[in-house]
């Protein structure tokens, strides 16, 4: 298969080429030059925001391109209507879960509906519409029958650029009394970014389409394991202080941003982290353990120098010292 991926530098599109050239694929990938791309692809360079920034994909063809793009929805389009026609066989959209309408009721599955987006959008807009937009972009270019919309959830493992499971890393290092946000037993969901890797790679191959909700099953961990399996590898005498949500929300202490990950019983833990996702075990996907994506995070962490890199346009996530000690200490 000859696979080609705007981006494929960083996080999701760094793992997708690398799973695709592990599997012999040949990869191409297109990218700004800002970060050396992956072992044993052809790299092609461009701003795909600029005027002729799409001028090394004139020519070429392959079978599959695959866009992880999270801002303008014309930026999407514009790459999709020049490789729709002889150029590419399909396209597949990394979008989000993030496309369907709040609340999302606990297991519902890609029919839940969707907010408004518009494939010409041109400049920023907010992220869920955003997303829907490059998802629209995809299909009036491609076709529902060539176009795969990945929707993925909450996505952790090696080159994280967001932070969320870095900030933990980092703050079981440090060691100490440390806030565990509760119930212990909440349930978590996610996607190590290899396991999404593998199965877009697998889906591309296999010439799938539509949409498909893209996470590990909501029983697959908890925030008790998480935070349990940071503790273990990080070594760092890291003592959990497992807290009632009330007293953290009542400090003004922002859920998934503030203490990453986590998001407290009620409507928006049931959006965030209730999706079906039948659709895609029954095609293939395999989630491995919560201990397996921690430990190999932290060996990532530990071989770049201890510190993750940070996309220029998310802002940091953790708490800071100050609020934790308040929270632990009254």
């Amino acid at each position: 298969m000859k696979l080609l991926i705007l981006g494929g530098t960083e996080f999701v599109g760094r793992a997708v080429a690398e799973d695709a050239v592990a599997r012999g694929h040949e990869v191409t990938v297109f990218h700004r030059g800002r970060h050396e791309p992956p072992a044993g692809v052809r790299a092609l360079l461009g701003d795909r925001t600029a005027e002729d920034g799409l001028t090394a994909l004139a020519d070429g063809r392959w079978d599959v391109v695959v866009d992880t793009w999270s801002g303008a929805p014309s930026v999407v389009r514009d790459a999709a209507r020049l490789l729709a026609r002889g150029r590419v066989a399909r396209y597949v959209y990394v979008s989000s879960r993030s496309v369907y309408e709040h609340p999302v009721p606990p297991g519902t599955d890609e029919g839940a509906p969707l907010v408004d987006g518009s494939p010409d959008a041109a400049d920023d807009v907010e992220y869920a519409r955003a997303k829907r937009g490059g998802e629209l972009a995809a299909v009036r270019e491609f076709g529902p029958d060539r176009t795969l919309l990945v929707r993925a959830g909450l996505i952790l493992g090696p080159y994280e650029n967001i932070g969320r499971l870095p900030w933990w890393l980092g703050r079981m290092a440090r060691g100490g009394e440390v806030l565990a946000p509760g119930p212990r037993d909440l349930p978590v969901q996610f996607i190590d970014v290899r396991d999404l890797a593998e199965w877009i790679v697998s889906a591309a191959d296999f010439g799938l389409c539509g949409p498909y909700n893209l996470v590990c099953p909501p029983d697959h961990t908890t925030m008790g394991e998480l935070l349990d399996a940071c503790t273990r590898v990080t070594g760092g005498g890291a003592e959990l202080r497992w807290t009632d949500p009330e007293p953290i929300l009542a400090a003004g202490v922002e859920p998934w941003s503030q203490l990453p990950v986590w998001i407290p019983p009620g409507e928006l833990h049931g959006t965030m982290h209730g999706s079906n996702v039948w659709k895609a075990v029954l095609s293939g996907l395999r989630c491995r353990p919560v201990e397996e994506t921690v430990a190999d995070t932290w060996a990532w962490l530990a071989s770049i120098g201890g510190e993750a890199p940070q996309r220029p346009d998310r802002p940091r996530v953790g708490l800071d010292p100050e609020t934790e000690r308040k929270l632990l200490h009254g």
